[in-house]
């Protein structure tokens, strides 16, 4: 709760307190003595004539307390030209009944409508209050996200000495220290050092990228084997970091069309209902004393008709819909939120229900990215093999060296020296023994005769001493959750499909492990473009494309799609950016989450007009016929219009924060 909200909150338990104070004694002073009190706290002042200031004195106080801000917005926006708001309703209704209730005061000493005029107000304002507490619980859901980004940079200064410092007072041309096993918080140049770089969220590549002196390389990817020095040539306000900073405070920016509709219905709806409500004032009493041929008749029911117009104005109000349908939204965005996915705005949301076509990246998308040893051969052989392999990579940092050591899962003891073979693999030497542990081409560079594999993933074939020992298999791994996500989207009656740059034989294996639907492989970034786009231009009038993706390469294709999803954990800057939805947490699994989110919010969007337009439309039709009527001046009508107006925008907001759980069920 923000120091604003709780603040209100305070204010408003005040207001309450006083409020309930003067009716209940109003009530007593009526009910539970003699005549003389007849007029409740009217009765006080001596002089009947003026009884009635007591009680506009003491309502009026607390009217003023609680509602100074909506007489303020009101004035404010009539001085701009926005005469018809929910402001206006609430002051042109309020301010009447007090009104009325002085006129009735003057005229009959028992003045009527100045508690109903402060319980408008006050309820008015407790719905306010839960529409700012629900929209501040889902924006801080969303915020909540950058939890995970990087957010430090360590700092070269001219004294040689490094401080970790916050990534936006970094200027440009500035040196940073980027470590083994660190995101590369700013865009820049190396100017020292040599390592590996994680691109798989920048290029789509399952192989690290080397690099070295001279080459620019991107914030997001992740530094491995060794320390680099590098010149920035951005700024944070150029970083992911920063990008989804903005994301995030935009994230309701872009309205669905169901709250376009609310928006334009209310720019009309309002200055509507002022109108009717002029006419029920004015003609119902003059028709009455045309008929009657009698004025002074015509002008005895006025009040009535005008006490009826003010309930009417009050119940109309269109703050149900105006705050619930966008709550409704924002509330899906924070749920969104809370389960790791942020999603640009309520447009996405709405479209997101409706899509029925789904095209999948590969590498980083449905495969990890990283590296598992699947086969080791000779099977008989496998522990000497994985054991000479182990040695050779014993230094390395390399995935591919990682998983081999990762598999030996022992301490490595040996005296090997390790050399490096170019692009093609390491040798080790001890005295006169001497490990291979390579690509074909470092066999055939030692005239090693070898078992050639046609196995799926990338091949480390081993020998010592000239003799082949055996290979070891390493392929990139499926996400586990993968497989039920596009069973999931297969069981809704989806079209999935996959494309990926990888060759036919890769991506037949994963496609059909899948279960997906269509592939196309060996695709260069250019061919996914033209791939969506002829998808785009086949697909039927409603049908809805959504791309997921996470590199740089997919950026063209997520823009272009009806919908793009960015793996966020590990996706490139543009990919980020050109999205539409962003999985945080880099699971598959997330878009299940997000389609069931979609789908409860636009049932709970639909859910909730029905209910205020059915529930206002019944109250403003009796408050015009005064069929709730139980005395002269309609007493219960105004509070039956205060729960068509505040108690439905209270009962659609719940309803709308049903959408922002973290467990979310569907």
């Amino acid at each position: 709760m923000t120091r604003k909200q709780k603040k209100n909150l305070k204010r408003i338990i005040i207001a309450l307190i006083l409020f309930l104070i003067v009716l209940i004694t109003n009530i007593v002073l009526k009910n539970a003595f003699s005549n003389n009190f007849k007029y409740g706290l009217a009765s006080i002042i001596p002089n009947e004539d003026f009884g009635w200031l007591l009680p506009l004195t003491l309502y009026f106080s607390i009217y003023i307390y609680i509602g100074y801000d909506v007489l303020r917005k009101s004035a404010i926006n009539i001085s701009h030209g926005q005469v018809f708001d929910e402001n206006f309703l609430m002051a042109v209704a309020t301010l009447g009944a007090f009104g009325l209730g002085i006129y009735t005061g003057i005229k009959e000493h028992q003045p009527e409508g100045f508690d109903e005029a402060c319980a408008v107000l006050l309820f008015y304002q407790v719905g306010e209050w839960f529409q700012s507490y629900a929209a501040s619980k889902s924006r801080k859901s969303i915020a909540s996200l950058m939890d995970i980004r990087p957010d430090y940079a360590n700092l070269l200064l001219d004294n040689g000495n490094i401080e970790v410092v916050d990534p936006s007072v970094v200027e440009l041309d500035s040196i940073i220290v980027v470590k083994p096993g660190e995101r590369i918080p700013l865009d820049g140049v190396i100017i020292e050092g040599k390592s590996s770089l994680d691109t798989k969220a920048l290029t789509g590549e399952s192989l690290p990228q080397d690099v070295e002196e001279g080459i620019n390389v991107i914030s997001g990817s992740i530094n491995i084997t060794s320390t680099l020095k590098i010149k920035t040539n951005k700024t944070f306000s150029e970083s992911t970091v920063s990008k989804i900073l903005d994301l995030v405070e935009n994230a309701s920016s872009k309205k669905s069309k169901s709250e376009a509709f609310i928006t334009k219905f209310a720019k009309y709806y309002t200055p509507i209902v002022v109108f009717s409500a002029l006419a029920l004032a004015f003609i119902p009493p003059v028709l009455y004393a045309i008929i009657n041929k009698s004025w002074n008749e015509g002008w005895g029911s006025f009040t009535l008709w005008i006490y009826r117009a003010l309930s009417f104005l009050v119940v109309s109000c269109p703050c149900a819909l105006v705050i619930s349908v966008p709550m409704s939204f924002f509330s899906g965005l924070g749920g969104a939120s809370k389960n790791g996915i942020l999603i640009k705005g309520s447009i996405h949301l709405e479209r997101f229900d409706k899509a029925n076509i789904f095209v999948f990246d590969k590498t980083g998308t449905l495969t990890k990215g990283n590296f598992a040893i699947k086969t080791i051969y000779p099977n008989e052989n496998k522990d000497l093999v994985l054991e000479l392999a182990a040695i050779a990579e014993k230094e390395s940092n390399h995935p591919i060296a990682k998983s081999i050591k990762e598999a030996y899962g022992k301490e490595i003891i040996s005296d090997y020296t390790i050399s490096e073979e170019l692009g093609k693999g390491i040798k080790a030497v001890s005295n006169d023994d001497y490990i291979l542990a390579g690509n074909e081409k470092l066999m055939e560079l030692y005239n090693i005769s070898y078992t050639k594999s046609d196995d799926i993933g990338t091949i480390v074939y081993v020998a010592k001493n000239n003799e082949f020992k055996g290979y070891i298999v390493i392929a990139d791994e499926i996400k586990t959750d993968a497989k039920e996500t596009i069973e999931y989207l297969n069981s809704l009656g989806a079209r999935t499909i996959m494309l990926t740059g990888d060759n036919p034989q890769i991506a037949y294996h994963v496609a059909e492990e899948l279960g997906l639907k269509e592939f196309k492989a060996s695709l260069l970034p250019q061919n996914k473009v033209y791939e969506v786009d002829n998808l785009l231009n086949t697909k039927k009038d409603d049908d809805l494309l959504c791309f997921i993706g996470d590199g740089i390469n997919d950026a063209p294709v997520i823009m272009k799609s009806d919908i793009g999803i960015a793996m966020g954990g590990v996706g490139s800057d543009a990919a980020i950016e050109a999205a539409d939805i962003v999985l945080m947490h880099d699971d598959l699994a997330s878009i299940k989450i997000a389609k069931k989110i979609a789908r409860k919010t636009m049932k709970i969007v639909k859910e909730n007009i029905i209910f205020a337009i059915t529930i206002k439309i019944i109250i403003m039709i009796l408050s015009a016929t005064g069929v709730l009527e139980m005395s002269s001046l309609g007493k219960i009508t105004m509070w039956f219009a205060v729960f068509g107006d505040v108690g439905v925008a209270i009962l659609c907001i719940l309803n709308a924060m049903r959408c922002n759980v973290k467990n979310f069920k569907e």
